[in-house]
């Protein structure tokens, strides 16, 4: 019987051995129990409720200079800021979510890739106005690349305009050919019009918040400007607050402030001068709604119909002087939340995201600067004012009556728009000049009140309108910040990138107080 040898190199059965145990040790690390596939809408849920990460009532809220902790256990007014929280992971799953979509049979151009670019403009728009430069191209590769080079600030908006472009045109071509396969919309119900209204919208913040850079040839911020709103059939826009990219609250979903934390809040919070006395300054019904009057002003015999009533907390005034000032609840020298507003439902009021009445007061500042030749900026200033009276249920096409409800009162205040409130010298518009925009980025900033995030810090720090409040109870020496640090895990597992960012931008420091790109 003859035998046959047949000789095996070692290489190829190391190889073969090797092989079969990467694809026993990849079956093992599955967890049978966690999904490896998911449909693309429950990545888009998570997605779209990460916009809503810098909600109403939150710490973002003092550092718009909104409203004040009285107690220093509880929390303070100081921007002693440190290093920011990003969104990377977010964008991660807006990655897995456009995967999804394609596992699942949709075409290269579908809801989830076109509504995925705007995400990705949305949270870099967020990401750097927080930091500066970002690392962005060579970003969201995992272990391909776990060292990624930063992008500089211009770059980065720039590819954010873009995005946003793209997101619009995609939009218009799914409109067209009638594709309704987005699903799991917790905003506008799977309107993909409704969508790109935001879009747009959205793309006139940005290019408004980029108003230091107008002369910039490759940003061509005017002529941007100028086509969304000369286009309305191909950038259509929002058209009133029935528009709204708002998150609404429920009785699962509690708004912020809810009857569960009432006795919490009652005393240790205060409305900030900033804002409140703003309206006060106004004679705005915005302050009886949003505020309570000051106990101490009422027990000096005035009502909660008197205006004169609200007052606001300076933000940098030593929180002990605050707290003192507050320790008597008869005697309170300063406005707290309106109870009946804030305190009498689980489901508060919307949280605007990206809102008309800001859109209207974009408008009326590209206008003011002469960015855009053709509108009239009164007449987006005039909206912007009533879209946010509106959202308060302030009557603005008629007289009407505003009902002030206090421990169990009802105190009624008479309001009309055009005959008394708007024919005040602070109010009506003083026309296309400085004066004129100052009036604009007020309304403006009161309009932002308990919504969209930052914007009316950032608004404040591109025009410095309205003057922030500082001192002792504002920390950082009395300085507002212009940014926050970057992530420490920046630092330890990106170090090279990282310092050579620094260098680029600060100086080497990561400064809080540095100016980055954007608002030189």
């Amino acid at each position: 019987m003859k035998h046959v040898i047949i000789i095996i190199p070692a290489m190829l059965v190391t190889f073969a051995f090797l092989t079969s145990c990467e694809k026993k040790f990849d079956e093992n690390e599955r967890n049978p129990n966690r999904a490896v596939e998911v449909s693309p809408d429950l990545v888009f849920r998570g997605v779209t409720a990460d916009m809503n990460t810098d909600g109403p009532w939150s710490l973002v809220s003092r550092w718009n200079q909104f409203d004040c902790c009285n107690y220093n256990y509880y929390g303070d007014q100081r921007y002693d800021w440190t290093e920011a929280s990003l969104n990377y992971a977010t964008l991660k799953n807006v990655i897995k979510m456009e995967e999804e979509a394609k596992r699942a049979g949709n075409p290269d151009i579908n809801p989830y890739s076109a509504l995925g670019k705007f995400f990705r403009a949305f949270f870099f728009y967020r990401m750097t106005n927080l930091v500066g430069d970002l690392p962005m191209t060579e970003a969201l590769k995992g272990l391909e690349n776990p060292n990624p080079t930063y992008d500089s600030q211009k770059d980065v908006f720039m590819q954010i305009l873009q995005w946003l472009e793209d997101s619009n045109s995609e939009l218009a071509q799914l409109l067209l050919a009638g594709n309704k396969t987005l699903d799991g919309d917790i905003y506008f119900k799977n309107d993909l019009r409704q969508w790109q209204r935001t879009v747009n919208t959205f793309r006139l913040r940005v290019l408004i918040s980029l108003g230091k850079k107008e002369a910039d040839a490759m940003l061509n911020i005017k002529q941007q400007i100028t086509g969304i709103l000369n286009d309305n059939s191909k950038y259509p826009i929002m058209n009133g607050r029935e528009d709204n990219l708002q998150y609404i609250y429920s009785v699962v979903n509690k708004y912020p402030s809810n009857p569960d934390n009432l006795g919490f809040d009652a005393t240790r919070y205060n409305m900030s001068a900033t804002y409140l006395n703003k309206l006060v300054e106004l004679k705005d019904p915005r302050a009886f709604i949003t505020s309570e009057p000051a106990t101490k002003q009422l027990a000096a015999g005035k009502t909660p119909a008197d205006i004169t009533a609200y007052v606001g907390a300076n933000p940098g005034e030593d929180l002990a002087n605050m707290s003192s000032k507050m320790a008597d609840a008869e005697n309170g020298e300063y406005s707290v939340r309106s109870r009946s507003r804030f305190y009498s439902n689980y489901g508060g009021e919307p949280g605007i995201i990206i809102g008309f009445a800001e859109m209207c007061f974009n408008i009326a500042e590209a206008i003011n600067r002469g960015w855009v030749v053709t509108g009239s900026a009164e007449d987006w200033y005039k909206k912007g004012i009533k879209a946010s009276l509106e959202f308060y249920s302030v009557p603005t096409e008629a007289p009407g009556i505003i009902s002030k409800v206090y421990m169990g009162n009802i105190f009624l205040v008479n309001f009309d728009f055009e005959n008394n409130y708007y024919q005040q010298t602070a109010v009506k518009y003083k026309g296309n000049n400085v004066s004129g925009l100052e009036q604009i980025l007020t309304q403006k900033y009161l309009a932002f009140f308990q919504n969209s995030g930052r914007e009316a810090y950032y608004n404040w720090r591109r025009t410095n309108v309205p003057v922030f409040l500082t001192g002792t109870g504002t920390g950082n020496s009395g300085v507002i910040p212009k940014r926050y640090q970057y992530p420490s895990s920046e630092r330890t597992t990106n170090g090279e990138n990282w310092n050579t960012t620094l260098q680029n931008q600060f100086g080497g420091k990561d400064d809080i107080n540095a100016e980055m790109w954007l608002i030189k």
